[in-house]
């Protein structure tokens, strides 16, 4: 759970998959019962926010004024930062702003439209991180309740 909630800010690790494999390990310990719909329905909305966080950053930046090549741009900056993580962290910040910023360039705009849309990139990327970092508490505190519910059986020796 609490890789799931670190994943929610570093791009090397899923953030949402990660904390409902948590659930998923809990639920099936012999001290919780099983819950299949539960269990179906967080890894639906663990996947949809896995997924999303790959889209909202392209969306901030058509947004916010940029063009087919701005998102081109942005989603390319976002696979550099997953497979060539140069500036650590950070990367997956830098890359899509900077790939924003770039194909904004080669679409001919100029500086300022191309930094415009490139500060939707970030934005975009500041809406994912907040998104999965709440599916994250929000799974952690499913893990919380359901391990407090089932005490006595989780913590028996």
């Amino acid at each position: 759970m609490i890789i799931g909630i670190l994943g929610s800010f570093l791009p090397v690790l899923p953030g949402p998959p990660m904390s409902w494999i948590g659930l998923l390990l809990l639920y099936l310990t012999n001290a919780v019962d099983n819950n299949w719909w539960f269990l179906g329905i967080t890894l639906a909305i663990a996947l949809i926010v896995f997924a999303l966080d790959y889209v909202i950053p392209a969306m901030g930046t058509k947004k916010f004024g940029g063009s087919k090549k701005g998102v081109w741009g942005t989603t390319i900056g976002l696979i550099i930062a997953i497979f060539f993580p140069i500036f650590g962290v950070f990367g997956i910040i830098i890359w899509p702003f900077i790939g924003a910023f770039v194909g904004e360039l080669i679409n001919k705009a100029d500086s300022k439209t191309a930094v415009k849309a490139a500060f939707g990139s970030f934005l975009g990327f500041l809406t994912g991180t907040f998104l999965k970092f709440i599916v994250a508490l929000v799974y952690f505190g499913f893990f919380i309740m359901t391990a407090w519910e089932h005490k006595s059986a989780i913590f028996t020796l």
